[in-house]
């Protein structure tokens, strides 16, 4: 089962079947991402990135998590999960996820997915009602390289307070530096915000932004790029964990705004 929206020259397909992925985003017909099952615009949810060999602490307690992605556990459950959807109008949506085994917390996650003619707001908040656990949360979009045949590589723009160093293992080694050039599978600090431009010249012009500071662009593959606001950096529930509590919920949005060049 899929939902779809539609608001003017934009239309959107959810696949809450497969991880309440947005598995089509057309403007003017044209298709902003990466088509696939694995691809799209997916959640990332109770975690984003990866967690260090699956592993994690809360308090006292080791948990470990299944290494999907050898040696690390790679962007959460919500991705690979089927979510419900709760209601829909024609240009908005909302679906839920209950966490579950091998995560150890129960918990809820609620998505809102929001149309509009020149722009697409995501929403995902994660509560408790009962224990308080660590968490993040996210989104994972893959923007095609170019959106129609010979139309001209993707442009990525955005000026960034820091950039955290990473070591072999892909995992920020705790030191901030100045932003390096691409290619990039890198985590970025934009303590103001989220701002992200992606130009296709000629074509269109998207910009993601979001009230959350973190950022990882990832475009080390010829097919698409990735631009992927999240609460917290890779192995944040190690090294920056953010406690969802039944009285503190996590949330976090992202809005993309576009307008057409041609």
């Amino acid at each position: 089962m899929t939902t779809q929206l539609k608001a003017g020259g934009a239309e959107l397909t959810v696949d809450q079947e497969n991880g309440c992925r947005i598995s089509s985003l057309r403007i003017d017909g044209t298709e902003l991402l990466r088509q696939g099952s694995h691809y799209g615009a997916f959640p990332m949810v109770p975690w984003c990135g990866r967690i260090e060999n699956g592993r994690f602490r809360d308090g006292a307690t080791l948990h470990q998590m299944p290494v999907n992605h050898p040696p690390h556990a790679l962007h959460g459950f919500g991705r690979d999960a089927p979510w419900r959807r709760a209601r829909a109008t024609a240009t908005d949506a909302v679906f839920t996820y209950d966490l579950a085994d091998p995560w150890p917390y129960p918990g809820k996650v609620t998505q809102i997915v929001e149309l509009a003619e020149d722009s697409l707001t995501l929403t995902m908040g994660v509560e408790t009602y009962e224990d308080s656990f660590p968490a993040q949360a996210g989104w994972h979009p893959w923007f095609l390289r170019e959106l129609t045949p010979g139309g001209g590589d993707v442009e990525v723009y955005f000026e960034a307070a820091w950039q955290e160093e990473r070591g072999a293992d892909h995992l920020p080694n705790g030191h901030r530096i100045e932003p390096r050039p691409g290619p990039w599978d890198d985590c970025f600090g934009m303590p103001d915000g989220v701002d992200v431009t992606l130009t296709w010249p000629g074509a269109l012009e998207l910009r993601v932004t979001s009230r959350a500071e973190w950022v990882v662009v990832y475009d080390e593959q010829p097919e698409a790029v990735c631009v992927e606001p999240q609460s917290g950096p890779p192995n944040g529930l190690n090294t920056l964990p953010r406690l969802v509590t039944p009285v503190d919920p996590l949330e976090i949005s992202t809005t993309w705004t576009w307008r057409r060049l041609s």
